[in-house]
């Protein structure tokens, strides 16, 4: 008997079962933080085909393309959709163990109710199948409400004018928020050499002229301003690299007017501007009462032929930037004792860092904040079965496993939602392993309380999302205008 993928999927326990199905299965998905273009979201775009759902955003899948020598043509090209999708059959046969073997089938299955398994000889057959039930096409909100999604939060610059959230918040009846996040990160990157062609999209996003320090925080604290008025609750930063050292303002302005002038900087003027900036950002952040995110680990573009034909985020990142631990508690320990250290949020891309970022994660509390610090959740290459078992077991070794706030989908792509369940069916089975090795109690309402906690509510009073919990859950028994493709 063919066991593949079947109802008790990564279900190995009774009571892991009885938590998946009576609870984790039906609860609705808050997704804080994605990449998902707000206009595929405002626009309610229309999806023609697998291909522009399943391939057109999703790096991931291009990463795996490459490994099987597949020609770019078919993975960011112009090539035919159907010979796009064949190759990504072909690609998947090959695929045993990866969690995109996983995921696409769930994906597969989920969306268009397919219940066998893609492969190169049986590509046109899937195709054709998927086909019938987009029709004349398959619109975001449908892909939205089919994985019950009620929450996302997007990631934009500081220079955004988040029209199409301000587009879509106007619109009438809407079921699902979209929500903005801050995300600074090219006015982190002084020595990006379009740093300073960014500082005037700045000025002319916020009306400031950017001169100097003082004039660059009052850029960034009307910008701020602008995202709060429209809704933002949330900051997000990529940090592959990170010194924190000591400055006072002349040195801030100083690198400020070299860079300006498009003059280069040492490496300890960058350590110290950005050192300078993160904390203005952290304290900007606590007096708005907004939750800081903070990525760490990526080796970024390693690829450079590849990042000047494609750009970035086209699947050539890997594992390998520094986490710089002490730089960071600094930093932390600076802002806490000024008493302006926001929710902070700390995600690393190398797996063999939980265990530090869960020691670090109490060391900053602050009294009726749950978890002021939080450990994220398994992110990029580790958001897979075995990372999110690590995650999960290291969290409750040196934490409160039932404070923390949940998965995300970290994804551009609409079909990703299928994570969420990944995720509650390998938390259920390891609350349900506790309880069969006699290490939890078999009380319903406690489990119940730590599944819906991590699944769904404890994300929405950390970031203060306000969305209320449905009421159709109980405790478990014993046993507009659209855009095309």
């Amino acid at each position: 008997m063919d066991r593949f993928l079947g109802e008790n999927f990564l279900l190995t326990t009774p009571i892991g079962k009885a938590l998946y199905y009576d609870i984790a299965k039906e609860l609705p998905i808050v997704d804080y933080h994605c990449h998902i273009d707000p206009v595929d979201i405002a626009s309610d775009r229309i999806y023609l085909n697998p291909t522009r759902l399943w391939l057109a955003h999703d790096h991931y899948k291009w990463r795996l393309m490459r490994a099987n020598g597949v020609d770019e043509a078919f993975i960011t090209g112009d090539a035919d959709d159907f010979r796009r999708f064949e190759q990504w059959a072909l690609t998947l046969e090959k695929a045993a163990g990866n969690p995109l073997y996983a995921w696409s089938h769930m994906e597969l299955k989920h969306f268009f109710g397919y219940s066998g398994h893609l492969k190169g000889s049986n590509a046109e057959e899937v195709w054709n199948f998927c086909m019938k039930k987009i029709g004349p096409g398959i619109r975001a909100s449908d892909l939205l409400k089919a994985e019950k999604v009620r929450l996302l939060c997007t990631t934009d610059d500081p220079v955004s004018d988040l029209s199409w959230h301000r587009e879509y918040r106007s619109g009438s009846g809407q079921s699902i928020r979209m929500l903005p996040t801050f995300r600074p990160d090219r006015v982190l990157s002084v020595e990006k050499e379009d740093f300073a062609q960014y500082l005037m999209e700045l000025s002319t996003a916020s009306g400031i002229k950017i001169v100097d320090f003082d004039t660059l925080r009052q850029a960034l604290a009307l910008r701020m301003d602008y995202f709060s008025e429209n809704g933002c609750l949330i900051s997000d930063h990529g940090l592959s690299e990170f010194r924190f050292l000591s400055w006072d303002e002349a040195e801030i302005d100083a690198i400020l007017d070299e860079r300006l002038k498009g003059a280069g900087i040492t490496a300890e003027q960058r350590w110290k501007y950005l050192s300078a900036m993160l904390c203005f950002l952290a304290a900007s952040y606590e007096k708005r009462g907004w939750a800081m995110q903070l990525h760490f680990g990526v080796n970024r573009n390693v690829n450079t032929a590849a990042f000047r034909h494609l750009g970035p985020d086209s699947g050539f990142d890997c594992i390998g930037g520094e986490i710089p631990y002490r730089d960071l508690v600094l930093f932390m320990d600076r802002m806490q004792s000024k008493a302006a250290l926001p929710k902070t949020v700390l995600y690393s891309i190398e797996p063999g860092d939980n265990a530090v970022i869960d020691s670090l994660t109490h060391c900053f509390p602050a009294p009726g904040v749950v978890s002021k610090v939080q450990h994220g959740a398994p992110w990029w290459f580790n958001d897979h079965k075995d990372g999110i078992r690590q995650h999960l077991s290291s969290l409750a070794a040196q934490g409160l496993l039932g404070t923390f706030i949940g998965m995300l989908t970290d994804s551009r792509s609409l079909l990703s939602y299928v994570r969420h369940d990944y995720f509650r069916r390998i938390l259920c089975d390891y609350l349900g392993a506790l309880v069969e090795a006699g290490e939890y109690p078999n009380d319903p309402q406690l489990l119940e309380n730590l599944v819906k906690d991590i699944s769904y509510r404890n994300c929405l009073s950390y970031f203060g999302l306000g969305i209320d919990e449905p009421t159709n859950l109980t405790v478990m028994q014993q046993g507009g205008n659209h855009v095309t493709d």
